[in-house]
C-alpha cells in the first residue's frame, strides 16, 4: 500500500521456516487452482519445506508471507496456462520474474 511501511522477516534461506509459498492468483478458478496445486506438490517433493496460500488477495498473502520471512513466492496466474510460466517473486528485493516452471528450483 503507497506510503505504508513494508514490514518483512529477513531471514536467510537456509533457516527460513518456509522456504518457498505457492499460491493461484485467484482461488475460484479450478484451472489456476488445479496448476498451481501440482507445481506446490512438486516442489514440496523436492524441497520439503513449501506452503500453500490461497486465502485473501494476492496483496495480502504477499505481505502474510514476508511477514513469516518467506524467501520466495510463486504465483500462477492465467499466463502460467498459456506458456508454462510462473511468476517468482523474492521478498527482500519484491523484484517480480517470469520463469519456466521446468526452471522453477535453479531460479530458487
Amino acid at each position: 500500500v503507497e506510503g505504508e511501511k513494508r514490514v518483512y522477516l529477513k531471514l536467510p534461506a537456509e533457516v527460513a521456516p518456509v522456504k518457498v509459498a505457492v499460491f493461484p492468483l485467484l482461488k475460484n478458478k479450478p484451472e489456476l487452482t488445479k496448476k498451481a496445486r501440482e507445481v506446490y506438490q512438486s516442489l514440496k517433493d523436492e524441497l520439503g519445506e513449501v506452503m500453500w496460500d490461497d486465502n485473501g488477495n494476492i496483496g495480502k498473502r504477499y505481505r502474510r508471507q514476508d511477514e513469516i520471512g518467506t524467501p520466495h513466492t510463486i504465483t500462477i496466474d492465467f499466463e502460467t496456462l498459456e506458456d508454462n510460466t510462473v511468476t517468482v517473486r523474492n521478498r527482500d528485493t519484491i523484484e517480480q520474474k517470469r520463469t519456466s516452471i521446468g526452471e522453477l528450483t535453479k531460479a530458487l
